[in-house]
């Protein structure tokens, strides 16, 4: 990851799943990049999510006001949601940036049921952001790890997932719902009608190999931000051997 950090340089950095203490991100960040970084970090204290959740939103850029970690009070000790603004020349002067993770769930467990009460807590959170930009207030972006492949176009094998967990229609309203309510898609709408491009691989198997991947890293913005995105790029390794994760960074520039 360090070599990766040099190479693209972002205004902007969300991580999902840290796995690590405030010093040794900030540790990371400094050696591949230098100083000057303000990090927003929420570290998992329940049992369940200790070294599996964990979000963090890093920056260069002026922030205003304090991080905000709470989407449900239910949900505070999962290390699921932060979110910090950040400075920009955009409508409303700043952006909300939000660092997710959406656990993966599991069909018919309790599991599920923790994963389908946190996106009804995240959609709720969503719904008042969109209105907050539409009303003249900072626009908003939504990054993260979600567990959940939006249409057939985001899963190679989508039939044989049709019953699992990251492919539930229940699941994939809740996105059918960010939709409606005016949030862009960033990734999707600039590549349009096409299979992925994936962000998720299996270490199992030839997945990679055969690209037989899920799209379920993404960046959604409210209208005022989606508009001004250009680009959309999955930086995906060259090759099995050369991966530093299972996941690859959804890299998106917003403006010139």
């Amino acid at each position: 990851m360090p070599a990766w950090l040099q190479e693209r340089r972002p205004d902007v950095l969300c991580l999902q799943e840290v796995r690590a203490d405030d010093a040794t991100l900030v540790a990371l960040l400094e050696e591949a990049l230098g100083g000057g970084w303000h990090v927003a970090h929420v570290e998992p204290t329940d049992a369940g999510s200790k070294g599996r959740a964990g979000v963090a939103v890093a920056t260069r850029l002026d922030v205003a006001g304090e991080p905000r970690t709470t989407v449900d009070p239910r949900f505070d000790g999962a290390g699921r949601w932060v979110e910090l603004d950040v400075r920009a020349e955009v409508p409303g002067g700043a952006v909300t940036v939000v660092s997710t993770y959406v656990h993966s769930g599991e069909a018919g467990t309790p599991k599920q049921d923790d994963k389908m009460a946190f996106l009804d807590a995240v959609t709720a959170r969503m719904a008042q952001l969109v209105q907050t930009a539409a009303d003249g207030g900072p626009q908003a972006l939504v990054v993260g790890d979600l567990n959940i492949a939006h249409t057939e176009r985001d899963i190679r094998n989508w039939k044989g997932n049709l019953k699992k967990a990251g492919f539930l229609p229940e699941e994939r309203a809740h996105l059918d719902a960010w939709a409606a309510q005016g949030w862009v898609d960033v990734p999707r709408a600039l590549a349009g009608d096409v299979d992925g491009p994936y962000s998720w691989w299996s270490w199992r198997g030839q997945a990679f190999d055969r690209d037989t991947g899920w799209r379920i890293d993404s960046q959604w913005a409210t209208p005022g931000l989606a508009a001004l995105a250009s680009t959309a790029v999955v930086d995906r390794a060259a090759t099995y051997a050369e991966r530093f994760s299972d996941h690859a960074p959804v890299v998106v520039t917003y403006g010139g």
